[in-house]
């Protein structure tokens, strides 16, 4: 450097500590900067936990909606089943399109995807070659532990797979219902 040409950073002659006081603040400013992204990282750390848990909610919502489709289309084959044929499916297929009849029932609209494991494979509850149950092939950890009466039995089961949808009980035929319960004052 020649003695006509400046520095290319300013420097102060006359008070050498200026130039520490710069670099220091500088340096507090960073911690100040890196501490705001730390924090903001945490907050969507716990906002994608919170995001997470939403998510497997509405799975858990869309299974139980599912489930319930598949217990009432278990019921439709069975009820609507002729005299002297079987009362349960041999395949989901069976559900989708009953060719028992001359015109074709369709018990279920489609065939539902499992929301937990998002393929359209799901486990089946066998009884003598027929489908008598579904369930989800996810052994995940359920979230939800309260549930309403039409599924107050899945509470406290372990695991997706362990929450099994079968038909209805059939409701009981009306003479048979008569009978159990006659007017006051007669006596059966």
């Amino acid at each position: 450097m020649t003695s006509g040409e400046r520095a290319p950073w300013p420097r102060s002659a006359s008070n050498p500590r200026a130039h520490q006081r710069r670099s220091a603040q500088r340096g507090v400013g960073f911690l100040m900067v890196l501490l705001a992204v730390a924090a903001i990282g945490f907050s969507l750390a716990g906002a994608g936990q919170v995001q997470h848990t939403l998510v497997w909610r509405d799975k858990e919502a869309q299974l139980l909606f599912i489930g319930q489709q598949f217990r009432a289309a278990l019921a439709s084959y069975r009820d609507r089943s002729p005299v002297g044929t079987p009362t349960a499916p041999t395949s989901l297929d069976a559900l989708l399109e009953d060719q028992r009849f001359p015109q074709p029932v369709h018990h279920l609209r489609r065939r539902w995807r499992d929301p937990m494991t998002n393929t359209d494979d799901w486990g089946l509850l066998m009884a003598d070659g027929r489908i008598v149950g579904v369930h989800s092939r996810s052994t995940r950890e359920p979230l939800r532990t309260a549930f309403d009466s039409a599924n107050a039995s899945l509470a406290g089961l372990g695991s997706y797979d362990q929450w099994v949808f079968t038909a209805a009980a059939p409701a009981r035929p009306l003479a048979e219902a008569a009978n159990a319960n006659p007017p006051a004052g007669t006596r059966p």
